[in-house]
């Protein structure tokens, strides 16, 4: 394989195995919330912010550690033949069905780049095109100009009404990192089929 391609996997891994690390912590920050949730509940007045912040927490945490369980290989397959493969085999079959994860994350992150324009306050067809406008205004009036292209930002509906970018956002660069992961394996099976290892 060339040396770029080799680089480039290598790269993706180890930010992805210090995201996924990083994230797993996220587990602690999901049983704080859910402690005090019910320590409040029992003892105090009930909370309005506690089961939003665990959702929050709970999605940064399966979105920010998919890549690295995908790099792991501890993703979720239907293993009725595939155990019994040899590795080139298992390698061809993934560099193809690997396409399919990509179209489907591709898809997601339209959505996901939709609905994070919608939270800040755009309602047109082109979320792109928005967040080069945003960013256009951000680099040349600073701050108080990409504010101005911004629209109403969007809050929850519950009673505690928190702006919900934060967690599209976070979406976003979750399903970025598994596209890139995505690419890596993909090059990984296809130097297996090459015979060599990556």
């Amino acid at each position: 394989m060339p040396r770029t391609v080799v680089a480039y996997v290598h790269g993706i891994d180890a930010m992805n195995r210090f995201i996924g690390r990083v994230a797993m912590y996220g587990i602690f920050a999901l049983i704080g919330v859910l402690l005090w949730s019910s320590v409040s509940k029992t003892f105090f007045t009930p909370t309005l912010w506690t089961l939003e912040t665990a959702q929050f927490v709970m999605v940064a945490y399966y979105v920010l550690g998919g890549p690295y369980s995908i790099q792991l290989g501890s993703n979720v397959r239907m293993d009725l033949f595939y155990s019994e493969w040899s590795p080139k085999k298992k390698a061809a079959v993934d560099a193809f069905t690997i396409f399919f994860l990509i179209f489907y994350l591709c898809v997601l992150f339209y959505g996901a780049v939709s609905s994070t324009a919608y939270s800040l306050g755009y309602f047109g067809t082109e979320p792109f095109s928005f967040f080069g406008q945003l960013f256009l205004a951000f680099v040349t009036d600073g701050p108080s100009g990409a504010t101005e292209v911004m629209g109403h930002l969007e809050t929850s509906p519950s009673a505690w009404r928190p702006h919900v970018w934060p967690v599209k956002v976070i979406l976003c660069f979750g399903v970025t990192l598994m596209l890139l992961q995505c690419t890596a394996e993909f090059c990984r099976d296809i130097a297996r089929l090459r015979g060599e290892e990556l």
